[in-house]
């Protein structure tokens, strides 16, 4: 009797294997998918959850009371300063009339109507 295996057991064997390899590799995938999924899913609900962006800013100096500048609230400068707050339609006007210096990057003085 021959104890050693045959060619064709040998390549059964070897497929076993394959298909073992092949499905833990496919379930370790379809996890990174559904982990992929689901952060997809919270990223997009977070969008949905955000309020929309102020239409206008005010600019507060360095010591947060004294007032440096009137934005709109897509202004690049206003976004770079980090000490700006959202502020109504009106209380925007307001500043201006109190003399609060317009931004000379996205004139809100211009898009308000109040023209220097």
């Amino acid at each position: 009797m021959n104890d050693e295996p045959s060619r064709l057991q040998m390549l059964r064997f070897a497929r076993r294997v394959v298909v073992q390899q092949a499905t833990t590799a496919l379930a370790q995938l379809d996890e990174w998918i559904a982990v992929e999924e689901r952060r997809e899913a919270e990223r997009r609900r977070g969008e949905e959850m955000r309020p929309p962006p102020a239409e206008w800013l005010i600019q507060y100096g360095l010591n947060h009371t004294n007032v440096d500048a009137v934005h709109t609230g897509e202004c690049w400068a206003a976004a770079e300063s980090g000490r700006c707050r959202p502020v109504t339609r009106q209380q925007a006007l307001e500043a201006l009339r109190q003399q609060v210096p317009a931004c000379v990057h996205c004139r809100p003085d211009t898009a308000l109507g109040i023209l220097d």
